[in-house]
């Protein structure tokens, strides 16, 4: 099998490579890995060791920032290097101060496993919920570098827990230690004969409830708000886009804060096409008091912040791959919405449990969710939920600091 994982690694980097004329992520992918190594020993001490953290995207890097952020201010001498897989991760943290050097995670294949982990030396490495490579895991395991999963989640359908799954069992096998999310990864784990683990929980509630008490406030945010109620659309996608527009004529008291997940100047002029009077975070900064009901953010790193400005949020993705960060807006106490596709996500299921979510597929079944968190206490039940489930960055920290 390890042929087979191989050629499908080598054939994914191709394609990539293929496509990077036509797709600005592709084009990150392939230019971000190009002399790679020389920026690696240009830019970093590569005869100290250091803490590794790789991160598939924003989302993970968000999710372990908190064990990172607490290990360096006990150890703020040691060094520690952060990669990425995905573009839409390392090019908006490529600068992150708390790192020595940010990099691209290479293609996971024998000799870029091996060039890389000599260079950045790991004294540990934590990988973050997922992103499991062979030839990353078999170096570290030769080497003898503790690796630890924190915020791990497992699902049944998973390939590791399937008769023919043995080659990715033995990825999984070189795993020092597991912190998972819930108690069926465990059981997981466990009918799989590994018990590495501790049910840790999701460090993501130490992350967004901190995000939640201190808040990076916009002037031109809360002046467009100014007294209306609002509600914050965030991470969505044409479907989730399409479907919100039936809320707008029936909400004339109402003001829409919509952040799209992409916001490539096209999709940008497709939205104010179909929110009409609509005007962009971009014009807003420039002329602040603009009379409008619908405002399209259209830049990144701002969702996070906006959430202190609602009164419902809707998430999107969940007429697609799955559902996006639901936790954000708990944090600041906003109910929320969402498509049908959330089965992935725990605290979804614990929300709507709850009665702080709902899970919609039509126009009718938004309108009515809408309608029901506009009054009443759901939001109070979901910013409490975030509360009750912080203390995993804490547990996770202290089990590795004697690795340090």
């Amino acid at each position: 099998m390890l042929w087979v994982y191989n050629i499908g690694i080598l054939l994914y980097g191709f394609i990539i490579y293929l496509i990077s004329p036509f797709s600005t992520k592709a084009a990150f992918f392939v230019s971000g890995r190009k002399h790679l190594y020389k920026k690696i020993a240009s830019r970093i001490d590569t005869s100290r060791r250091h803490i590794w953290f790789h991160f598939a995207s924003l989302g993970e890097f968000e999710q372990g920032r908190p064990v990172l952020e607490k290990i360096k201010k006990i150890h703020p001498d040691k060094p520690i290097i952060v990669t990425f897989f995905s573009p839409s991760g390392y090019e908006i943290r490529k600068d992150y101060a708390l790192a020595e050097g940010v990099f691209y995670l290479p293609l996971d294949t024998a000799k870029n496993a091996e060039k890389f982990i000599m260079l950045i030396n790991p004294e540990i490495a934590v990988f973050t919920k997922y992103e499991y490579w062979y030839h990353y895991f078999h170096v570290l395991s030769t080497r003898k570098v503790p690796l630890f999963i924190i915020s791990g989640i497992f699902r049944a359908d998973q390939v590791y827990f399937k008769w023919y799954g043995n080659f990715n069992r033995k990825i999984l096998g070189f795993v020092d230690h597991f912190f998972l999310q819930n108690e069926e990864s465990r059981r997981l784990l466990t009918s799989i004969n590994l018990k590495n683990m501790n049910l840790s929980g999701d460090t993501r509630f130490d992350r967004v409830a901190e995000n939640a008490n201190s808040p990076k406030p916009s002037d031109e945010i809360a002046e467009f708000c100014e007294d209306a109620p609002i509600l914050i659309a965030g991470s969505t996608w044409p479907k989730d886009e399409s479907l919100l527009t039936s809320l707008l004529t029936g909400q004339p008291d109402w003001k829409f804060i919509i952040a799209p997940h992409e916001v490539d100047r096209e999709h940008i002029i497709n939205l104010q096409k179909i929110y009409p009077g609509s005007i962009t975070y971009s014009q807003l900064i420039k002329a602040p008091r603009q009379n409008t009901q619908v405002l399209i953010i259209d830049n990144i790193g701002l969702l996070s912040s906006l959430y202190q400005y609602g009164n419902v949020a809707y998430i999107g993705g969940g007429f697609g791959a799955g559902i996006h960060n639901t936790l954000e807006a708990a944090a600041f106490g906003l109910p929320v919405i969402f498509g049908p596709r959330y089965e992935k996500f725990q605290e979804a299921k614990d929300l709507i449990s709850l009665g702080a979510a709902k899970s919609i597929q039509s126009e009718k079944e938004l309108k009515d969710a809408f309608e029901s968190f506009k009054t009443g206490d759901a939001g109070k039940v979901a910013r409490k939920y975030v509360e009750t489930k912080k203390g995993a960055t804490d547990q996770i920290v202290n089990y590795l600091l004697p690795y340090l």
